[in-house]
């Protein structure tokens, strides 16, 4: 009976996944704020610059379903690895694209990597984690992505600011040639329902490769929740820089610890309770987090704002990662989990856009207040979920 709690977790290729994906998202995150400042300095105009993240989101979300096909009948190796490659190819011709036009075809190019990259490795992270361990394993390799996507954008922000843009994008090649090394290490484990299964067997439907129906929900609320978010991965230098407050890299790294030091204990809970009262905690402490920012003119506001991102939202994203990949089928899981980035995606790059329209008419701060409103539709969402799902299971009990 406790033969499962006792599968192995910490595997070598297990570590080797995650440190490989920490360095793929740490390549590509310490881009994402530059890449504006760097396509407006070679004559971009204000809609070019608003493209340089709409192109790359819609290229994520068209390569996805495509991938996610592939995943049903192909190994994962050499998809992971042709990835990795690819990233690491379209980050070191970034300095040639000194015309506007190409740096946009190059942003293009590098979102249909992007989102075949974070699809397949996604996919082969469940693959080697036990399933009686599910929640927490993902929760680990959900903390590869979270560090990316926290501390690598201040990193770069800090290198665009003292070199040359050519230097960091010398530095972000390194690192991803680190993570194609890493990967290359893995062993990965194909399901035996996607050895067996042929390419023959197989009819491609584009829609049906987008989205998987048995596990749409979380994907749902993780893009509602990521449209909240996106203000802050926008807006946060902005902010410091109106609020006069110097050291707001404290708040990427107050978040990356308490994010590390909390996510064991959240994939614990996954795994012994289930999502939903998981997801509506760690909502709401994001939602005081966002507010907490907002009302911040020292370091300190800064720091207990950025305790409350971690602890919330840095295991929220693979809470709703591991909610999911557990409601869906082995062999579509790599649709599912085209279908999880999607949805940060496209939460993200819309918010980018919708609140970069609102900020010519707000300040910063109200930004945060309003976008935190995504956060409430999020736990209204999930709540109601489960209690529909609660009247249906007692209306089948009940005798006709």
């Amino acid at each position: 009976m406790i033969q499962n709690t006792k599968e192995t977790l910490w595997t070598k290729s297990f570590i080797m996944l995650m440190v490989g994906n920490l360095f793929l998202f740490m390549s590509f995150q310490m881009l994402i704020p530059t890449l504006p400042p760097y396509i407006k300095s070679i004559g971009a105009s204000g809609l070019e610059i608003g493209l340089v993240t709409a192109l790359f989101s819609i290229g994520a979300v068209l390569s996805r379903p495509f991938i996610g096909f592939m995943l049903e009948y192909r190994a994962r190796k050499p998809l992971v690895l042709i990835g990795a490659a690819a990233l690491l190819a379209i980050t070191i011709i970034y300095p040639l694209s000194q015309l506007v036009i190409i740096f946009l075809l190059f942003r293009f190019v590098h979102g249909l990597a992007w989102g075949w990259s974070t699809t397949v490795n996604g996919t082969a992270a469940v693959d080697v984690v036990p399933n009686s361990r599910l929640g927490e394993g993902m929760g680990y390799f959900g903390l590869s992505v979270t560090i990316g996507m926290i501390i690598a954008p201040s990193l770069g922000i800090y290198l665009f600011q003292i070199t040359s843009f050519t230097n960091l994008i010398y530095i972000s090649s390194i690192l991803g040639v680190i993570a194609l090394v890493l990967l290359a290490i893995v062993r990965y484990q194909t399901p035996e329902a996607v050895k067996n299964m042929k390419k023959e067997d197989l009819t491609f439907s584009y829609f049906g490769s987008l989205v998987e129906k048995s596990s749409w929900f979380p994907a749902f609320v993780t893009m509602i929740i990521c449209f909240g978010y996106g203000s802050i991965v926008t807006f946060i230098v902005i902010f410091g820089e109106e609020r006069g407050i110097d050291q707001i890299f404290l708040f990427y790294l107050v978040n990356a610890i308490m994010a590390s030091v909390t996510r064991p204990i959240a994939g614990k809970w996954f795994d012994q309770r289930g999502p939903k009262g998981l997801v509506l905690f760690c909502t709401f402490l994001t939602f005081i987090g966002m507010w907490a920012l907002s009302f911040a003119h020292s370091n300190m506001l800064i720091i207990v704002a950025g305790i409350l991102f971690g602890v919330g939202f840095g295991s929220l994203i693979p809470t709703l990662q591991s909610w999911t990949l557990s409601m869906t089928p082995a062999n579509r899981r790599g649709v599912a989990t085209g279908m999880f980035f999607s949805a940060i995606d496209l939460g993200i790059g819309l918010s980018g856009i919708v609140f970069g329209v609102l900020a010519q008419f707000v300040e910063t701060a109200a930004l945060f207040q309003i976008s935190s409103a995504f956060l409430i539709i999020g736990i209204i969402v999930t709540a109601l979920h489960g209690r529909k799902k609660a009247v249906a299971r007692r209306e089948q009990t009940l005798p006709l």
